[in-house]
């Protein structure tokens, strides 16, 4: 995957960041079972636990009932929690406005802290405000890489859409692909729209987005399918989540069509259609590294003053391809549930 300058720039200062706040959570904690205070004075951990005092963290996402996707970037937060000696409190909606309750009704609980993603930041912008001026830090996963900052966030962990997007599509060129059917499962997320944009950029073919309900599998078959019976000249279909890309394996069986399937996003039944060939590729931006390192930045920031990126650049986790050529070294993970 080729990436531009600048966003070889700011992967470093990623990088960069991500290693700082490793250190610094290694500063902040022991491994020592006594639970000793350290000789500078600093509280010890025990068994590798923070003996901090006990937080309160709120993670609200933007997750639609059935998307395995979160219960990975669920799975890295409840890890960190652990670890960090956090309660964390998990809530989510994919209705944009239902998603802002959800932000403040942790706002009224008086968290520590709230990690957000924001697939459609209109609609958090105000309740976001709320909790910045609540005192509440605040910061970002999954979607809003390009609102982050304007709305008062501290960090940001996720992958550049449009640079995944753009390295998609050149992809798809080294594969023959020439037309390609984007599919975006939830109408109005700007992270799904920046993928198929990035794609079409870079793209030689021609694309075409169709739109279908993702919390509606069966609707989302059927669309799928009538769309391959309608133009059979479709020899791609590309999706831009894994439960999505799963569909679409029956769809093309269904339609009779010879389209292949390529996709954004990981889980254990996709990294098997790699190994056995249905499904071409997928892009990783690895969620579990996003839910993890969303609640212990809040804990670092709480304890630490600690934020990373110096609170103007991202830290960026994805894009990556995972194909047959390096598909088994992602299958022990994702058998874990941590890919």
């Amino acid at each position: 995957m080729e990436l531009s300058s600048s966003s070889r720039s700011r992967r470093l200062v990623s990088l960069v960041a991500v290693a700082a706040a490793a250190a610094l959570t290694l500063a902040g904690c022991s491994s020592s079972s006594g639970g000793k205070k350290s000789e500078e004075g600093g509280a010890a951990a025990s068994a590798g636990k923070a003996s901090t005092p006990r937080m309160t963290v709120a993670l609200v996402t933007h997750q639609a009932p059935g998307d395995t996707f979160w219960d990975i970037v669920r799975k890295g937060a409840e890890a960190a929690a652990a670890k960090d000696n956090i309660k964390l409190v998990y809530s989510a909606d994919p209705n944009a406005g239902n998603q802002a309750n959800l932000v403040q009704n942790a706002i009224d609980q008086k968290v520590d802290g709230i990690a957000v993603t924001l697939a459609k930041p209109d609609a958090m912008k105000d309740v976001i405000a709320k909790a910045v001026s609540a005192g509440i830090p605040v910061d970002g996963l999954n979607a809003g890489l390009s609102q982050w900052k304007q709305l008062g966030l501290k960090e940001y962990f996720g992958q550049d859409e449009t640079v995944a997007g753009e390295a998609f599509g050149k992809k798809l060129n080294t594969e023959g692909a020439k037309n390609v059917v984007c599919v975006i499962q939830e109408q109005g997320n700007v992270s799904l729209t920046q993928r198929c944009d990035g794609v079409k950029k870079t793209f030689s073919g021609k694309v075409q987005t169709l739109y279908v309900n993702g919390t509606d599998m069966p609707s989302v078959a059927s669309t799928i399918t009538a769309k391959l019976k309608q133009d059979s000249s479709v020899d791609q279909v590309v999706t831009l989540g894994a439960p999505i890309a799963m569909t679409a394996v029956q769809s093309v069986s269904d339609a009779g069509s010879k389209a292949k399937i390529a996709t954004f996003d990981l889980n254990k039944d996709l990294v098997s259609a790699i190994q056995k060939g249905t499904i071409e590729f997928a892009v990783d931006q690895q969620p579990y590294l996003q839910g993890y390192l969303a609640v212990d930045a809040l804990w670092l920031y709480k304890n630490n003053g600690n934020y990373s990126g110096g609170g103007e650049e991202p830290v960026l986790t994805g894009p990556a391809f995972v194909d047959k050529s390096n598909v088994d070294s992602v299958a022990k993970f994702a058998a874990n549930g941590t890919r």
